[in-house]
């Protein structure tokens, strides 16, 4: 079984919301670290450009690089749901996860001299609740589950990765997209980052 995120990008308007719901669940008080991102990327060239926005949080990969790389182990993969977990106590802050993974989800905390990480609301999905992001998303493009579960509910014609993502074959990222067509097409530019 692996866990991980659905985005639909169609849906997406790019507000943030869930960006600062995260933000907000960790208590990060100084700019910068954001376990979940929103970016918004431009593609294409005039006359013809078109915009999607990106959210973004841990992968969860199937093999991540993040853990590979962890001198301490408090980077770990969890074997029974494949979620990508981080101990705050073991980090030593040598930042190695921040280099090597590929999507940017370990975020260092300069106050804290550690790295933070989404582990998908760990805490609260244990409470049998969504994670945050899920449910501060107002246009209802997130989801969260079991990857092949979310490939049943929401169709066969998703992709695991877009423009602006690293290519998925080194790592296995477990996130599946429903991309609107500037996610696939042309060089992004980020926009709003």
């Amino acid at each position: 079984m692996a866990l991980g995120f659905y985005h639909n990008m169609e849906r997406c308007i790019g507000c943030g919301a869930c960006q600062i719901a995260c933000k907000d669940k960790f208590d990060i008080q100084q700019a910068g670290p954001r376990p979940r991102r929103v970016d918004t990327f431009e593609t294409g060239t005039f006359p013809k450009c078109s915009i999607f926005s990106l959210s973004i949080g841990c992968n969860h990969c199937n093999s991540p690089a993040c853990v590979a790389v962890c001198p301490t182990g408090a980077m770990f993969k969890r074997e029974s749901d494949g979620v990508v977990l981080h101990a705050d106590d073991v980090c030593i802050g040598c930042q190695s996860c921040t280099e090597a993974c590929p999507y940017k989800a370990p975020q260092y905390m300069e106050d804290m001299r550690i790295v933070i990480k989404c582990d998908s609301c760990q805490a609260l999905r244990e409470a049998g609740m969504n994670p945050i992001c899920i449910d501060s998303c107002a246009q209802r493009a997130l989801d969260f589950g079991e990857i092949e579960e979310l490939r049943v509910k929401y169709g066969d014609d998703l992709v695991s990765t877009c423009v602006a993502m690293a290519d998925e074959e080194a790592t296995g990222p477990n996130i599946v997209i429903r991309p609107r067509a500037a996610a696939l097409e042309g060089e992004p530019v980020a926009l709003y980052l």
